[in-house]
């Protein structure tokens, strides 16, 4: 079971002065920062996710700048995404058509050859077909889903079709969607017909866990034994097992990186559980602090102070310089400032008595300390998404553990 990670351009500065925030006026992003498969060993990942959305955009601009789009087909993803410098098994690549990014037009806005140009000109190992999400999971729909199915099974018949014609290098997957456990097994039996071997399966995102394995138990009645199943936007960690007996050899997820800076409580997590992360927000970097600054409800020279003196407590805590109670009291004296309503005192309690990033060896911990359970500015949220990739990457070992033994054992 393979687990990749949706690229979006998540790197972290390994220069970055956590105390003067100051960065380097020499840094140049992609090049002097690095991606979780650098950063940390061995990678938390076995596979790359890039999304066309993601590199030229839905009819327009993407989220990299027309110089590294340029650099990007020129080098290769391999090369781009420096995959081969890191250590431990080769980091596959898997080229997709971002389609929850256009979820809301009436077609996708690429033609089959274009997605296919794109992923022979950067060199993936694998590739999508072109497909359409269908957000509804329901026995009755309208005409405009179902018309989305067969757009999206056409769609990768041609795509197989312009595969073979052009011979191309990369492994072609082709997308099921659906609105049900059986128009998700139908659309499986049909690409199975168009001679796909490895198939994901768009759409499951919104999905209950129950509801997935719904699916996926329709689709065992049709897949055949070599078919390799791929589950778009899915975790459920415990669940991996069982997905896995489904014929599921691969899936993708940004939820551990951001859960890091999205989740409201689950920030930092631990094998057997998560803490929350202590919000120290930079006071001219935080919109709703500058607003109510601006208004006249909060003083600025007071909310410097106050932001100062919690970091000042918390890093005295990090060396022993400082008692728990006293760095909770200068962080809750922030927090009653700039996050009125939201009391999360005990729960700060908890993280700073247990203080979990002390025991962790990953690079980012070690290096990091107690600023990496800080809430407060990309590089350090960042850096706390790439160790809730590590500890994903030990839970999900040790998910498959046992299964992986009865296997070797039979």
């Amino acid at each position: 079971m393979k687990f990749y990670f949706p690229d979006s351009q998540d790197q972290i500065d390994p220069s970055f002065p956590f105390e003067s925030e100051v960065r380097s006026p020499l840094r140049v992003r992609q090049r002097d920062d690095r991606y979780a498969h650098e950063f940390l060993k061995p990678p938390p990942y076995e596979g790359l996710l890039v999304s066309k959305a993601m590199i030229d955009g839905n009819g327009g601009a993407g989220r990299y700048s027309a110089q590294q789009r340029q650099r990007f087909f020129r080098e290769g993803v391999r090369e781009f995404f420096r995959l081969d410098q890191s250590a431990g098994p080769r980091i596959e690549t898997l080229g997709d058509c971002g389609a929850f990014g256009y979820i809301d037009e009436p077609l996708p806005p690429y033609s089959t050859d274009q997605v296919i140009d794109f992923y022979e000109q950067a060199r993936f190992d694998a590739g999508v077909s072109v497909d359409h999400v269908i957000p509804v999971f329901d026995d009755d729909v309208d005409s405009s889903w179902k018309d989305r199915y067969t757009l999206t099974l056409g769609l990768a018949e041609e795509f197989l079709d312009r595969h073979r014609e052009r011979d191309c290098r990369f492994e072609p997957v082709g997308v099921a969607q659906g609105w049900s456990a059986a128009t998700y097994a139908n659309a499986v039996g049909h690409l199975q017909k168009l001679g796909y071997e490895r198939i994901a399966i768009g759409g499951l995102v919104p999905l209950k866990t129950d509801e997935i394995l719904r699916v996926l138990a329709a689709i065992d009645e049709i897949r055949h034994p070599h078919t390799k199943l791929h589950l778009f936007g899915v975790t459920r960690c415990e669940h991996v097992p069982r997905f896995k007996g489904h014929g599921v050899t691969s899936f993708d997820s940004t939820s551990p990186f951001r859960r890091a800076f999205k989740d409201g409580t689950d920030n930092y997590y631990v094998l057997d559980r998560a803490f929350v992360a202590l919000r120290v927000p930079q006071v001219e970097g935080n919109a709703k602090l500058q607003a109510r600054i601006g208004a006249g409800e909060i003083d600025q020279g007071k909310a410097r102070k106050l932001e100062q003196e919690a970091l000042a407590a918390l890093r005295a805590f990090d060396r022993g310089k400082e008692s728990l109670e006293k760095a909770l009291e200068k962080l809750c004296d922030y927090q009653d400032l700039h996050d009125e309503g939201h009391a999360r005192h005990e729960q700060y309690r908890e993280t700073l008595a247990d203080a979990p990033w002390r025991e962790c060896k990953c690079n980012v911990c070690s290096s990091a300390g107690i600023e990496v359970v800080l809430f407060r500015g990309s590089e350090r949220n960042k850096r706390r998404g790439f160790h809730n990739l590590h500890v994903f990457a030990q839970r999900l070992a040790q998910e498959l553990q046992p299964q992986d033994t009865a296997l070797a054992a039979a």
